[in-house]
């Protein structure tokens, strides 16, 4: 065979190689590979963001990000939960309006708490107001840890570690100060629910540590050991499951 029917030949195969039909098969499964490739995006999409907020765009925003919807979820409960200690167990004198409540306060944890709590919270927060008008009780409260023992699309549950410690005017030579109980701790088991998207404390129970009642009327006295003072916070009901009192506030 001579060169130039070899190279005819050639020329020959390479116009078969690209001819109409082998072009269509090209382009068939090249269209099958995007499809398939859509619809692995799709799975994924949907597994790692079946528990994230918002719509398909939300999704599809958190997946290109490489945000984990579900480790998001879990930071807000925690966020929500530590916050309700601190604010459930932090107030003092300066909360007091001159009708003796303490309205600042309760706005503060009551943008925590679900409407069915915060029911129960307003019908018992009374005794703390009370206790903190007669003796100028103050409380400030310190998260220690806290994480997720459960959660699921519209319900969490936390444990929230940390202590309280309260305050009085001293007296005598020591009346320009606030003389402080030693730290009560606490462990929490708070429960949440998913309202609107947000989440919000529904109830919470205590765990163990002396200072599960959050009781001002049953707080140690200023310099007394909590975890062995007559009338500690816990010491005449330890139970783990009594219902949180506004006491308790």
């Amino acid at each position: 065979m001579s060169g130039e029917d070899a190279d005819q030949q050639h020329g020959s195969h390479d116009r078969s190689s690209t001819s109409p039909g082998f072009r269509l098969v090209l382009a068939v499964v090249l269209v099958l590979v995007l499809i398939g490739s859509l619809v692995t995006t799709g799975l994924l999409l949907a597994s790692r963001t079946s528990a994230a907020s918002g719509g398909l765009p939300g999704r599809v925003g958190a997946l290109l990000s490489g945000e984990n919807a579900v480790a998001a979820e879990r930071e807000a409960v925690l966020s929500v939960a530590t916050q309700f200690m601190l604010r459930v167990n932090t107030y003092g004198p300066e909360d007091l309006s001159e009708d003796g409540t303490m309205p600042d306060y309760r706005e503060r944890v009551g943008e925590l708490i679900t409407p069915a709590f915060r029911a129960d919270f307003e019908q018992q927060v009374g005794t703390a107001e009370l206790t903190v008008a007669q003796a100028q009780l103050g409380r400030q409260a310190e998260i220690y840890g806290a994480g997720v023992s459960g959660m699921d699309a519209d319900s969490a549950t936390a444990l929230v570690a940390g202590a309280f410690v309260n305050s009085y005017p001293g007296s005598g030579k020591r009346a320009d100060e606030r003389i402080e109980t030693d730290p009560a701790p606490f462990r929490v088991r708070v429960s949440l629910v998913k309202v609107s998207g947000e989440w919000l404390v529904d109830d919470f129970t205590p765990v163990t540590g002396s200072g599960v009642t959050l009781d001002p009327s049953e707080s140690p006295e200023p310099g007394a050991d909590p975890s062995t003072a007559p009338d500690a916070p816990g010491a005449d009901d330890p139970s783990p499951t009594a219902e949180p009192t506004e006491d308790e506030q």
